[in-house]
């Protein structure tokens, strides 16, 4: 499916304004369709009580990654510093977690999945513009008025209330929402094709920030949450979430804050490559450690 997006930018036919429309259809339309449908469920006692305990983990683990982005990258100048840091923590959850969560573990998963989207929301905008942008940067109101937290907040006040949609509506999210996998992986392997990847390669500053995201945290989130016997489904989805290469937000922010934006996106290029290797192996690890 990358492969289709890739060749179709290259033959001319997909164009920068057409993918930044697909991506302003996937993030305000279809990811939030997917939310609402996947918490189209009935509301438990227990599934309400592991997905706090997944929701405050997935916290703790962002926590966890800042502190561990700071003991990194202190000879870079600001401005690729910030980025390095900022696309060693975040992941595209939505683009390349969801998708192969959905694919892996199902429905079950996608409920846990959902749960880190919306954990990597709040720190994307919060610690993140911090990190990007300053204090000058930060906005309350961004936090929260984002797609990621809008579609949350629907499908989790459904589920909390629980209320189930008209079939008509239901119907259309879920179609909407199913849209997601071959949408995203399009949409990747477009951004692909735009890509410099000589000058990718050639950038020894890149790899650091490579290892760590795609190797260096997932490891770290594996063997942290190992002793806590959890769930195998919600292990191996918070390891698969922590696996996925940098998030496309990286250079987003490094264009609005002025950071190093070329940097930026030759991480992003060179992570979701490397990561067609890596993240399986996290995958396949993770269920062989959590048993499940």
């Amino acid at each position: 499916m990358m492969a289709v997006g890739y060749t179709l930018t290259k033959a001319g036919k997909f164009s920068r304004e057409t993918l930044s429309q697909v991506t302003f259809l996937l993030l305000y339309v279809v990811v939030p369709c997917l939310m609402i449908d996947t918490l189209q469920m009935p509301r438990s006692p227990r599934l309400m009580k592991v997905m706090g305990l997944c929701m405050a983990l997935s916290l703790g683990l962002y926590l966890l990654s800042a502190l561990l982005a700071c003991l990194f990258f202190h000879r870079q100048g600001p401005d690729t510093r910030a980025v390095l840091r900022y696309g060693a923590m975040y992941g595209n959850i939505g683009f390349m977690g969801l998708p192969l969560i959905q694919a892996v573990l199902g429905e079950e998963g996608m409920v846990f999945a959902i749960v880190g989207q919306v954990a990597f929301t709040l720190f994307a905008w919060s610690h993140g513009v911090l990190l990007m942008g300053g204090k000058e940067g930060f906005s309350v109101k961004k936090m929260f008025l984002n797609p990621g937290i809008i579609g949350s907040a629907a499908g989790v006040g459904l589920f909390l209330l629980d209320l189930r949609l008209p079939s008509v509506l239901a119907d259309g999210a879920s179609f909407l929402g199913s849209m997601n996998t071959p949408l995203a992986m399009v949409v990747i392997g477009a951004q692909m094709a735009g890509a410099d990847l000589g000058a990718t390669f050639r950038n020894p500053r890149l790899y650091l920030a490579a290892l760590l995201k795609l190797i260096g945290l997932p490891l770290v989130t594996a063997l942290v949450l190992l002793p806590l016997r959890l769930d195998p489904v919600m292990y191996t989805t918070l390891v698969i979430l922590a696996a996925t290469p940098t998030a496309g937000y990286t250079s987003i922010f490094a264009q609005q804050y002025r950071r190093d934006a070329g940097t930026a996106a030759q991480l992003v290029t060179l992570t979701t490559l490397c990561c067609i290797l890596t993240l399986p192996c996290f995958a396949v690890l993770a269920g062989m450690w959590s048993g499940a």
